[in-house]
């Protein structure tokens, strides 16, 4: 598939999937004759998991080298796996930070919907 289906397909800019080439996010595509990237259909998958990543926090040097040790095939699995055991703690505590908040919030909104009954009834 061309570079501009891959960018409609991800909601990535063909500009984003040229420069995650560049920085190793991805690996350069096939070129057909006129030189135009030809991606398989694998990229797709590879970048939504690249994408979740990113929404959790992952900073990009950390995915840039994700993707350096999963190019590099099987010998690097122990270490894939510490890096993503490690970056889920890292998500674990601020989900249960986040928990934490909306239950705060949850109690506040529920304490200003009693203060505006109590003061309508006035």
């Amino acid at each position: 598939m061309m570079i501009g289906e891959v960018a409609a397909r991800t909601g990535l800019s063909t500009d984003t999937l040229r420069f995650y080439e560049k920085i190793g996010l991805i690996a350069p595509p096939l070129r057909n004759d006129a030189g135009r990237r030809i991606y398989g259909a694998e990229v797709l998958g590879w970048i939504g998991f690249l994408e979740q990543l990113n929404a959790t926090g992952m900073k990009q040097a950390d995915r840039v080298r994700y993707a350096e040790l999963r190019q590099q095939g099987d010998c690097t699995l122990t270490e894939r796996r510490e890096m993503l055991e490690a970056h889920r703690a890292v998500v674990a505590t601020r989900l249960a930070l986040m928990e934490d908040t909306m239950a705060l919030m949850d109690r506040k909104v529920a304490a200003y919907r009693a203060m505006e009954k109590k003061a309508k009834g006035n």
